[in-house]
This record gives C-alpha cells, structure tokens and sequence, in this order.
C-alpha cells in the first residue's frame, strides 16, 4: 500500500461496522416530495454506487448525508452520529465525510497546494508544514504534484477533480461522497476521474456514488441502488442488477443506458 493509501486508512476497516444508516427518511421542497420513506445502511468499507433517472432524487440524498439537505422526516446516523439541530455533532459528521461535486468548487484565487492545505490548517488545526506536507503525499496520489502551483483555472476538467478528491481526502474523511463526479467533463477527461475513484475504492474507503457510468458501478461497487421518482426502486450487487434485474422500471432504465450510450444525468 502507498504512503497516500496509508494516510487515508490509518485503521483497519471493520466490514461489521455500519458507516451510514438511513431510516424512512422524507424530504419536501414546498409541496413537492423528493425524498420518500428512504431507508439504506452502508457498513464501512462499502462502496454504494446511486443511479437513476434526473429527478429521481439521488443527489438529494447524498446531500442529506452531510445536510447540504435537511430532511424533515425519518433518521440519519453517520459514524454513529445521529443527525439532528446539534451544530457541533454536524461539524464532527462534516469533518469525516468528504464530499465531491459535479462542478469542482474549487477556489479559483487559491493555488492547487493552498486549495489542499486551507482545509487543513482551516479546520484540522495543523500546521502549515504539516499541511503542506499531506498535501503533496495525496496530489501524488491523484498524480497532481507537478501542478501545486498552478491556479484552477490553468487546468483541465478532470485535472481540476482530481484536485477536488485530493482536498476532500486531505480531511482523512472515512466517508467519501461523490455527486455524479465525472458528468461535467469532456468524454477523454472521465477515464482520469475513475481511475482515482477506483484507486480509493481499492483502498477500502467507504463510498456513495451517484453516478451513470455503468462500468464504474459493475468494476467497484458492491451494491447497485436504483432510485426512480423519490423512492429506492431496487438495490442489489453489481451482476445480479446489471444480469437479472427484478424491477421493470430497472429493466427500461437499463435498456435506456446500455443500448443507447446514455451516460449523463
């Protein structure tokens, strides 16, 4: 394992333990109903690939785990944090899960190495030196060290979200969210995206997914969710969903995607 893989899994991941627990949980924006009793447990390590139509509510509930969304109905617990009106438990949650945006949030007056090492000293309260030297061990990883000094803006697509997966893991999240990573880019940039994504999920890293891209989901993840108007449709590993999908509405999602190429939201 690398220097950087060691960094990120600083302890043995226990495939007993549950990262995430989801129960009946309901979510409205005004009269409409986005979310609809959803209920789903992660256990640590797994890797939960999120697929739908748009609309269908996936990135809303990813967005919930870290109440970039609040719900209004049902539980949340994440790292055996119970999500609720306590401020300082959300900051404990948000400080161990990583999120990644379709659009890369970079801060684009900041340098790739100052993107990577305000997080750190920001929030994790180490020192410049220390921060920097994290930095560099996981821009390494996503093969980014040459560009530390460059601005965002100086860089491709997926080189920009390859920087955006190095400054969430600079937080040692044990949680990585990823809101359709790759559906911003260029067509050649999405292979570069994947690969790092593969790499953290070969680490063990905990991981939800939404995205279309169904070799990702059949290569790493280790459940399949099919969400379809607010609700969980189907959920199953990756051959049994991809070879003997039980839902039709599953079965014409599919259809839709693997024979016509659809890979965008």
């Amino acid at each position: 394992m690398s220097t950087a893989s060691q960094l990120t899994s600083t302890e043995p991941v226990d495939r007993d333990a549950t990262a995430v627990s989801i129960n009946n949980l309901n979510k409205w924006y005004g009269n409409f109903h986005a979310l609809k009793n959803i209920s789903l447990k992660v256990t640590s390590g797994e890797r939960i690939v999120i697929c739908g139509p748009s609309g269908s509510g996936k990135s809303t509930l990813i967005r919930c785990i870290n109440q970039l969304e609040r719900h209004q109905q049902g539980s949340l617990t994440v790292l055996e944090e119970t999500l609720d009106e306590d401020r300082k438990r959300l900051q404990r949650i948000r400080r161990n899960v990583g999120m990644c945006f379709q659009h890369f949030n970079l801060f684009p007056h900041l340098s790739v190495l100052k993107n990577c090492t305000l997080p750190q000293t920001a929030n994790l309260g180490l020192s410049q030196a220390e921060a920097i030297e994290y930095a560099l061990t996981l821009l390494d990883r996503v093969q980014m060290r040459e560009h530390a000094n460059k601005y965002p803006g100086q860089l491709s697509g997926g080189q920009q979200q390859r920087i955006a997966i190095a400054r969430a893991l600079c937080m040692r999240p044990q949680v990585m969210l990823f809101d359709e990573p790759t559906s911003a880019l260029d067509p050649e940039m999405i292979a570069e995206v994947l690969e790092v994504m593969v790499d953290l999920a070969n680490d063990g890293m905990t991981m939800l997914c939404v995205t279309h891209e169904m070799g990702f989901a059949r290569r790493v993840a280790d459940r399949v969710v099919f969400m379809d108007r607010g609700e969980i449709v189907e959920e199953a590993p990756p051959q049994q969903f991809f070879d003997t999908p039980q839902s039709p509405r599953t079965k014409q999602f599919l259809t839709q995607i693997l024979d016509h190429g659809v890979t965008t939201a």
